[in-house]
């Protein structure tokens, strides 16, 4: 494939909608999805909720577009791609599952949701953590099943305020929980290799060199880093036991960076409290050990963007492709690097 450039000079491309009608409904609501089709010369919408692997690729074949509008439903590109096809405006976050990095090595041109949804993650996480401080999962379950209310003192539950938070990953939703976070008068730090120094100073974010040192100075410590062979299984026993008694360890990231068998021993112990949205093996089975433990808060994987924000990315997506119709440089180019550090 001729290697593509972030922009291009084409004029109403034929453009293929690989996308199931829930998808244009959260992610391309009127007048968005009109929009975009007033973009394409030719237009032709595919359900990928019910459009098999090898029916994708007749589709890809028969329309040979040069751009693809694809999200989550979507099954993952044919190795040789259609001629015409230049662009991927994955409406979703990590691509990785669609396309494979050969393409992007061979010059496709991809774009995802870029930071269009990150505040929404980041509400996401900052509610776990306020909900794990205030026991509110306990309190919820124990009012609802047992008719509790509360005699004497609630000294167990804590504030955000003045609160030492630390971070690992600072990514788009590391950045915009920071900014989140603000109100609080926390102080906060963060962990990741991969952020020049700069970037946490913008935010008056102090850099920590190691998990060690994260887990060690922190009351609170949210989870946030991608998933990749660097990550997986990163976070230890040995940092659960280095966080003070009644911290909290929150998870909105991938469930596989944290050390399952560490995870469990150390919410059984009853020290700390947790508020998990991810965990290793989705869905969550009926049996798992953390199901009923009082210092646990959990959530079925749903602190991503909700529904009603969808429409954000689809905007993002939609601003790209008006960039590429025109000619103008793309924002949240999947670069190979980008590729390899994403989950």
């Amino acid at each position: 494939m001729k290697a593509a450039s972030t922009t291009c000079g084409h004029r109403q491309p034929r453009i293929l909608a690989a996308l199931a009608p829930i998808e244009i409904a959260d992610f391309l609501p009127e007048p968005l999805f009109s929009e975009m089709r007033a973009l394409a010369g030719e237009f032709t919408v595919v359900d990928s909720q019910k459009v098999k692997a090898d029916a994708m690729r007749t589709a890809l074949t028969h329309y040979n577009p040069e751009v693809l509008v694809a999200s989550w439903r979507a099954d993952p590109l044919p190795v040789v791609l259609p001629p015409a096809l230049r662009y991927v405006c994955f409406l979703g976050g990590s691509v990785r599952r669609l396309v494979e990095l050969h393409h992007i090595d061979q010059g496709l041109l991809v774009t995802n949701w870029g930071n269009s949804v990150s505040r929404i993650v980041a509400e996401g996480a900052l509610m776990l953590v306020l909900m794990s401080l205030r026991r509110a999962g306990d309190w919820n379950t124990r009012m609802h099943r047992d008719g509790y209310w509360i005699n004497g003192s609630v000294a167990s539950t804590c504030s955000l305020f003045g609160r030492r938070v630390g971070i690992h990953g600072f990514g788009n939703v590391g950045r915009e929980f920071v900014r989140l976070l603000q109100p609080f008068g926390v102080a906060v730090s963060a962990f990741d290799p991969y952020v020049p120094f700069e970037e946490f100073a913008a935010l008056n974010v102090q850099h920590v060199s190691s998990l060690d040192e994260l887990f060690a100075d922190h009351d609170i410590v949210v989870e946030l880093a991608a998933l990749s062979r660097e990550t997986v299984g990163s976070v230890r026993g040995s940092h659960f036991a280095a966080l003070p008694d009644g911290a909290v360890f929150v998870n909105v990231g991938r469930g596989a960076v944290v050390d399952e068998s560490a995870l469990i021993a150390a919410a059984q112990s009853g020290r700390i409290h947790f508020g998990l949205d991810v965990f290793h093996q989705e869905p969550l089975r009926a049996d798992y050990p953390l199901r009923g433990l009082s210092n646990v808060v959990l959530l079925p994987h749903v602190a991503g963007p909700t529904p009603d924000r969808r429409a954000d990315a689809g905007r993002f997506g939609l601003v790209n492709l008006r960039r590429y119709v025109a000619g103008l440089p793309l924002e949240a180019v999947v670069t190979r690097e980008i590729y390899e550090r994403t989950t």
